[in-house]
C-alpha cells in the first residue's frame, strides 16, 4: 500500500489499518523471539548456554592449565525417571577433548521420552565451554525400567585464558535437567 493511498483514507480506517499492522507485526515478533534469543545465547553464551561444534575437533591440550569440570543432573517431577552423571567432577585440560557419561533410568511400567535442558555456570564461561557430542542434542526414549548411558563430548576452549572476566575460573558446572516431552505415548 503506497503511502499517498494511506494519506487519503478516512482518519478512523487509517488508524484501524495501522493498529492492524502493529498487531500483526507484534505477533510475527513473538514467534520469532525464541529462536532469535536462542541463537543470541548460544552465540554469545548469554545466561550459560554452551556452544556447540558439530563433528568438531577439540583445539588441544594447553600444557599446565586444568580446570575442574562438575557435573550435575536433575530430573523435572513431572517426569519419573532417575538421572545423574557417573562421575561428580573431572579434572579437565583446558583445549582437551574429553567424555562424560551421564546415566538415566525410566521408573515407570511405559516407555518414556524426555529431553534435557542444560546451562553453564558460571554464566560466563557458558562461551567457553563447547560440546561436539551430547544426548542433550536429541529426545531420548527409555522404554519401561531400562537403564541408559548417554555420553557428552566436550572441550574448554583456551580463549577461556585470555578473558579477564573468565581467566581465574577454577571450576565450570554442567548441569542437565530432564524434562518429560509431550507426545503420545510419553510422559510420566
Amino acid at each position: 500500500m503506497a503511502i499517498g493511498a494511506l494519506r487519503t483514507m478516512q482518519p478512523n480506517t487509517r488508524t484501524g489499518l495501522l493498529a492492524g499492522l502493529l498487531a500483526v507485526a507484534m505477533v510475527c515478533l513473538g514467534f520469532a523471539s525464541v529462536p532469535l534469543y536462542r541463537m543470541f545465547c548460544q552465540v554469545t553464551g548469554f545466561a550459560g548456554t554452551t556452544q556447540r561444534a558439530d563433528g568438531a575437533t577439540a583445539p588441544g591440550a594447553v600444557v599446565g592449565k586444568v580446570i575442574s569440570v562438575r557435573f550435575d543432573g536433575n530430573v523435572s517431577p513431572k517426569l519419573h525417571w532417575q538421572f545423574g552423571p557417573e562421575k561428580a567432577t573431572e579434572r579437565t585440560a583446558i583445549g582437551a577433548r574429553k567424555l562424560a557419561f551421564f546415566t538415566a533410568t525410566n521408573l515407570t511400567d511405559k516407555p518414556i521420552t524426555g529431553t534435557a535442558a542444560f546451562n553453564v555456570t558460571p554464566e560466563q564461561a557458558g562461551k567457553y565451554f563447547t560440546k561436539i557430542q551430547c544426548f542433550c542434542f536429541t529426545e531420548q526414549t527409555l522404554e519401561p525400567h531400562a537403564t541408559a548411558r548417554m555420553p557428552v563430548t566436550y572441550y574448554v576452549d583456551p580463549k577461556i585464558l585470555e578473558d579477564p572476566a573468565t581467566r581465574d575460573i577454577s571450576e565450570i558446572t554442567l548441569s542437565y535437567t530432564f524434562f518429560p516431552v509431550d507426545s503420545a505415548g510419553s510422559g510420566g
